[in-house]
Parts: structure tokens; C-alpha cells; sequence
């Protein structure tokens, strides 16, 4: 069966399995603190995604020391630091190499029962979306690093991508959720589309109910969009069909590469009043995005 989890899962004991993932990336912002804080919430999201709780973390660095100094290096590792501590998991070393590119990130090692794995292939025709965070990531970031971003935007973006998905996972674990994935680079589109095929359904999402955030429509109608998202559309519009009514700029958000997004997790019906509820209430800024059909010739629609 086809299936791309956002993790991997190893289990010890009939109660306890070890959940598994690493990820790294580039600067989206200028601020060193705030790359170390987002590039390590990114990280916990896969533990988060699969049902697990993260115990400890390893630094993942390559850092061009002839081009920037130390503090630089020094306030990206304090900004991981304070996000690890934040998740009540524990630093336990890294791996650091001099390279051209200035990268950072974690390897995240979580525990989960192995009755309790949420996995990307159990979404059920009939089924909810509930998001947890706002789109338009990727394009904010392309708008700062062309230097157009208004400062509010940016407040924006470090604000979403410095929030962790804990509080989220802490509901998503009080309902029967069927499926989950944590929406990061392939966009909402190709992270859809692989839940969608893992679990032999089709799922269709409301344009006018997609979370927004705020200045990403008008930076896409600008034109500043990631190539990411264009990679993605290349790839995944072979099984999306999309209404000749959406604009341009949702769609291009739809296919826009997140950095550290939120959850999309799939429930019964009967369940996501109460989960929305619960969410807010965690100040997780939680929506219904779609819901889960029968399989279709296509695996995504956006309406």
C-alpha cells in the first residue's frame, strides 16, 4: 500500500513505540533567533503529526563560518533550544559541518503506544478536515526575502511558525481522529494528495473556507511565489482537479510550500464541533477545510 507517514515508528514493547524524523532547512527569516525557533517547531511537527510525544532532540547544522560569525550560529542553537524546551523535550548533542549554506535544524526522537499511531492512511469517506494553521507561508518568505514583506507580515510569519503544534496534537488525541499529516513543504495540495492516496479516498476542499494569512492573496497576485510551488503543481496537478472559479492566488497558495504549517487531521463528522471547540480553546486556530469523500478519478478537488 502506498503510504508516506511523516515519521518513522519502531515499536519496543506492547506499550511503547519510538517515533522517529529529522528536518532542516535555509533561513526564511533574517533573524537568527527566530530561524533557530522555526526550524525547530518544523521539526517536532512530524512527532506531533503521528500521535507520538517528542522526548529528545539533536542539532542539525551546517554553517558557513567564513561568512558569518559565531553569534550568529550562537542565537540560532539558543532559539532551537528555547522551541525543544518549549516541547518539555530534551537537547541531547548535534552534528555541525562548515558548509556554504547556512542550515539548521533537528532530529527529533519521540515515544507513542502502538495502539495509539495516528497515521496518514485511515481517513474514512464521510470524514471532516479540521487545519490547524493559516497558508501562505512559503509566499510571506519569498515577499521578505525580496525585501517587499510590510513588518506586520513578518510579525505574522514568526508568530505561525514559531507555534508549535503541541496544543493541537494535545486535542487531536482526545477524538477519534482517523488520519493526520503535518503540512510543510509539498504545500496542502501534495500533502492532501498523499493522505488522500495512503488512505484510498478522495478529499474536497472549499476555497472560500482555506485559512489565509493575512498579505499572502496580495503577495501572490505579485507574483512572489516560491518555486516550490510551482515544483509542487508540476507534480501533483495530475490528481487534483480544480474549479475554473478559484483565482490564481488561492490556487498558488494551495500549492505553496510550508514552513512548520499546521496539522490537517481527519475525524467523523459527529466529533468536529466539539474538536474545533476544544482547539480554540488551546488558542489553536483551527478550521474546516474539506471533507473526506469515496474515491473519485481524481484524489483532490478544490472548489
Amino acid at each position: 500500500m502506498y503510504q508516506s507517514d511523516d515519521a518513522g515508528v519502531l515499536r519496543l514493547t506492547d506499550d511503547i513505540a519510538l517515533v522517529q524524523s529529522l528536518d532542516f532547512f535555509t533561513p526564511v527569516v533574517d533573524d537568527p533567533y527566530e530561524f533557530g525557533r522555526i526550524s525547530a517547531v518544523n521539526a517536532f511537527s512530524d512527532i506531533y503529526a503521528m500521535g507520538g510525544t517528542p522526548l529528545t532532540a539533536m542539532n542539525i547544522v551546517c554553517f558557513p563560518s567564513n561568512d558569518f560569525s559565531q553569534d550568529v550560529l550562537r542565537e540560532t542553537l539558543r532559539g532551537g533550544s528555547s522551541i525543544i524546551q518549549e516541547a518539555g523535550a530534551f537537547l541531547m548533542g548535534g552534528h555541525s559541518v562548515d558548509d556554504l549554506e547556512f542550515k539548521y535544524g533537528l532530529s527529533v526522537t519521540g515515544v507513542v503506544h502502538p495502539d495509539k499511531i495516528i497515521t496518514n492512511s485511515g481517513a474514512c469517506p464521510g470524514d471532516v478536515c479540521i487545519l490547524t494553521k493559516s497558508l501562505g507561508s512559503g509566499i510571506l518568505a519569498t515577499a521578505i526575502k525580496g525585501q517587499l514583506a510590510k513588518q506586520d507580515g513578518i510579525d505574522l510569519l514568526i508568530e505561525t511558525t514559531t507555534r508549535l503544534n503541541k496544543n493541537a496534537a494535545s486535542v487531536m488525541k482526545m477524538f477519534p481522529v482517523s488520519a493526520c499529516t503535518d503540512i510543510t513543504g509539498f504545500g496542502l495540495a501534495g500533502h492532501a494528495y498523499e493522505l488522500a492516496r495512503a488512505s484510498n479516498v478522495s478529499i474536497t476542499f472549499d476555497s472560500h473556507h482555506l485559512p489565509l494569512m493575512k498579505q499572502s492573496v496580495e503577495y501572490a497576485k505579485m507574483g512572489l511565489i516560491p518555486a516550490g510551488a510551482y515544483a509542487n503543481k508540476s507534480y501533483f496537478q495530475k490528481f487534483i482537479h480544480i474549479d475554473s472559479t478559484v483565482i490564481q492566488p488561492i490556487v498558488d497558495i494551495f500549492y505553496d510550500p510550508q514552513t512548520s504549517g499546521g496539522l490537517l487531521l481527519c475525524l467523523p463528522e459527529q466529533y468536529a464541533r466539539d474538536c474545533i471547540e476544544e482547539l480554540i480553546l488551546k488558542d489553536v486556530n483551527a478550521t474546516v477545510v474539506g471533507s473526506v469523500l469515496t474515491q473519485q478519478k481524481k484524489s483532490i478537488f478544490l472548489k
